[in-house]
């Protein structure tokens, strides 16, 4: 076997499939449209302390009820695992039901997730409130996959979800998170220029891309004429500098920064 098939191996084999969702709201004073994120505690081993959008990785179960739902076609059934990934880990972190039809208000929402954490599966809740997943809800929005040499590696999949009304209650998951909060693109972006918050090479590019949108449906318009290409940043020279980049013709603004100031997790 050839050197380079052995470190494709070994990069796959460190690979976690994961799933985020960029959950929109409207902006209750009437600006655009405003974004979940997440400031993830410092003390876990990648993205510590970084301010990110809900998600997780793909777990066992997802992809039990991901086969349940799409049949025997792989890619399918592996977008469906995703999604079913962003559900499970929007509920579990933020309290919030997205992706899902089915009678629900707040303390119906409270319940389904003290089951979930309990349980650690989506399937149940939904037989437990007669729920059913509707996939289309989380438009495919991105997929970042970075081979980089790392101990882990996340292959994933960016998913947009509307949840139209800004009057949301949303609730911290001490165990991983300790801060949600309610921002544009280009406001969050602003805080990360000022310091106050901290994001990564992906969330800083999506953030810039999302940042040309004002609203939900203009967002998820662009995302389905856009095509989802597999992201793997790259260095590339630039006037003798190291920079990192990504592959054009994705939708992104900005393709890339210096090394020296990007933040990689």
């Amino acid at each position: 076997m050839e050197t380079h098939d052995i470190e494709l191996e070994h990069w796959q084999a460190r690979t976690i499939a994961a799933a985020t969702v960029v959950i929109f709201r409207r902006d209750p004073a009437g600006g655009p449209a405003q974004l979940l994120m997440v400031e993830r505690n410092a003390s876990l081993a990648f993205a510590g302390g970084a301010t990110v959008f809900p998600g997780g990785k793909i777990d066992p179960a997802d992809r039990e009820l991901a086969q349940k739902l799409a049949g025997h076609d792989a890619d399918a059934a592996e977008t469906m695992a995703a999604r079913i990934a962003g559900i499970r880990e929007t509920l579990e972190e933020t309290g919030l039901v997205i992706g899902l039809d089915g009678s629900v208000d707040g303390a119906i929402a409270a319940q389904a997730r003290r089951m979930l954490i309990s349980g650690g599966d989506l399937s149940p809740v939904l037989d437990a409130f007669g729920w059913s997943v509707v996939p289309e809800a989380l438009v495919p929005f991105a997929r970042w996959w970075p081979r980089h040499r790392t101990e882990r590696i996340f292959d994933t999949r960016f998913f947009l979800a509307d949840l139209g009304t800004g009057d949301v209650d949303i609730e911290v998951d001490a165990t991983e998170n300790r801060h949600l909060f309610w921002a544009s693109a280009a406001q969050a972006l602003d805080l990360a220029q000022q310091g106050k918050i901290k994001v990564i090479f992906p969330t800083r590019r999506n953030l810039e891309r999302l940042a040309l949108f004002e609203t939900f449906d203009a967002a998820r318009a662009h995302a389905e004429a856009t095509p989802v290409g597999t992201i793997s940043p790259y260095i590339e020279q630039r006037d003798g500098l190291d920079w990192l980049m990504i592959p054009e013709n994705l939708g992104y603004p900005v393709r890339g920064e210096p090394l020296e100031s990007a933040q990689r997790g």
